[in-house]
């Protein structure tokens, strides 16, 4: 089923196209301008901004909270009824260390307050506080696609393993555009996402 779309786009691929292209435009613009250091990390509004800023040339549900129960493959989602305490409990989590603030980020990947784009717009997110908390941001790059995938899949029972995973592809170099750029790619490629590269947009 195609989403429904600003674009007038009737065709999956077509759209998944323009969705890659305008949405890796976009967070290039959010770190060339700045915007990413003056949110306040780990608040659900910092991730509100980023999806906003993502796909409001896309979709219409940019920014807002889905309406609609979602699943992927077996897992389903947190379901609508429970979605706004969620986020707020969520909100309430500590972020002090490395530990807490990527218990932080499975739970919101629980929760999946979006319609479309959660993946994309949580990473960017997750960097966002462990910058602020611990001066570091993930190296996208270096982390092999059907390894996060599977972490994830089981970080809501047990998260030792995407804990392992993202703290070996911990890096200091916070303000590296080129590491933000790949990343942004690496981020797109988990999702299937591969025809642009962000640097050349």
């Amino acid at each position: 089923m195609i989403l429904k779309n600003r674009l007038g786009i009737k065709s999956e691929i077509e759209l998944a196209k323009e969705e890659e292209r305008i949405s890796k435009l976009k967070a290039k613009k959010l770190f060339e301008s700045g915007s990413l250091n003056r949110l306040e990390a780990g608040t659900f509004e910092s991730l509100v901004v980023i999806h906003k800023e993502l796909f409001e040339e896309i979709y219409d549900f940019a920014g807002k909270i889905r309406t609609v129960n979602i699943s992927k493959g077996n897992f389903r989602f947190a379901p609508i009824t429970y979605l706004d305490d969620a986020i707020k409990n969520i909100e309430k989590m500590p972020q002090a260390n490395f530990d807490e603030v990527i218990e932080k980020y499975v739970e919101m990947n629980v929760a999946h307050p979006f319609r479309e784009g959660n993946g994309r717009s949580m990473r960017i997110w997750l960097d966002v506080m462990l910058k602020k908390e611990l001066e570091k941001v993930v190296d996208w790059e270096s982390i092999e696609r059907d390894d996060f995938l599977l972490a994830m899949e089981r970080s809501p029972i047990k998260d030792t393993e995407i804990k392992h995973l993202l703290k070996k592809a911990l890096s200091d170099e916070i303000d590296n555009a080129s590491l933000f750029m790949k990343g942004i790619d690496a981020s797109y490629y988990y999702e299937g996402y591969t025809l642009y590269k962000t640097e050349e947009l």
